[in-house]
């Protein structure tokens, strides 16, 4: 007697079929997975042109199996504003970290944002700037040790983490603003809805839409996958609460 076993879970179809090369814990590969579902479930592979900015990010063309175009540092809104004019029918997003997006790109998107460009944003938060040695970046905790912060950020020097969901939020230009974690099956879950639905708002024409993604970066934090993913939990989400801001 035969049985017949159902496929319950694989790849999505909008993902290459290539080994990962990120680090050990890294949630870069979480973030990638619930994009790409996201583009399954609206049937948009075909269609989508992704912009990935420099860092850890700029990694997204050798995972997706969709159009990339590869921006200058911090410059990716700038650029997916281009490729979404020219193809205003085409979705569009950007697929940044804290260094790129809140440090060097912060005009960027802050003026996509503004403008109400038709564009989803997947913002990476892992309080450093994870590609180039794990410095302060502008999302690193009070008191979080860094290669240039040894003794912990000190905020009366160095000014407090930008919390962007929240400050985009407040631009009229904004459609839609949230952020999520990836740190819990039950975060993960909750992660996925809310990427979908800044698809959908895309899709629907409402303008542009931002999803912030708090991740673990246990290279640089010097810790191990365990240890960094109950950072996420413990430390980075009461400091930056989950939620939906704006949408």
């Amino acid at each position: 007697m035969t049985t017949e076993m159902k496929k319950v879970f694989s790849r999505p179809e909008s993902l290459k079929d290539v080994q990962t090369h990120f680090c050990p814990g890294c949630q870069h590969g979480t973030t990638h997975r619930l994009v790409a579902e996201a583009m399954d479930h609206f049937g948009i592979k075909d269609q989508t042109i992704g912009v990935a900015s420099v860092g850890c990010s700029v990694f997204l063309y050798g995972y997706f199996d969709i159009d990339v175009i590869e921006a200058p540092h911090g410059r990716a809104p700038a650029v997916a504003t281009g490729a979404k004019r020219v193809h205003p029918n085409r979705p569009v997003f950007t697929y940044q970290g804290d260094g790129d997006l809140a440090a060097i790109g912060t005009s960027e998107i802050i003026h996509a944002a503004n403008r109400g460009e038709h564009l989803t944003v997947i913002f990476v938060n892992n309080t450093t700037y994870g590609m180039t040695g794990g410095q302060m970046a502008p999302t690193t905790m009070p008191g979080q040790t860094t290669s240039t912060t040894p003794y912990g950020r000190d905020v009366t020097k160095a000014g407090y983490p930008i919390k962007m969901a929240e400050l985009l939020s407040g631009l009229e230009g904004v459609a839609y603003s949230a952020r999520v974690a990836v740190d819990t099956p039950k975060h993960v879950l909750q992660a996925a809805k809310v990427i979908r639905r800044a698809f959908q708002t895309q899709l629907d024409g409402k303008g542009f839409a931002f999803v912030e993604v708090l991740a673990a970066c246990p290279t640089n934090w010097g810790m191990s996958p365990l240890q960094a993913n109950e950072r996420v939990g413990n430390e980075m989400i009461p400091y930056f609460p989950l939620g939906e801001y704006k949408g």
